[in-house]
């Protein structure tokens, strides 16, 4: 990837692959949004959301990971720190 990435660029990356992979509307993808209920993600969706991980930001994510994730922003901020 790209040396840094930016928090917008980390934020529409996201935002694109949780739309196009979760059916979404982009408009319920907020940031003070909690990303389980809003996502509906059960344990199967979150190997999904690791390979995507992988696949846009080239980094493996483990499901124990996602215990600090509640909002959306709490994923952007993970995602972030990890790219950087």
């Amino acid at each position: 990837m790209n040396s840094v990435m930016t928090m917008d660029e980390v934020i529409t990356i996201t935002n694109n692959f949780l739309v196009e992979e979760f059916e979404v509307d982009m408009a319920s993808i907020k940031p003070d949004a909690p990303v389980k209920e809003t996502l509906e993600l059960d344990s199967l969706d979150y190997v999904d959301l690791v390979v995507l991980i992988d696949t846009h930001f080239g980094f493996k994510v483990q499901q124990q990971d996602f215990k600090g994730i509640v909002t959306f922003q709490d994923f952007y901020n993970f995602l972030h720190q990890r790219v950087k």
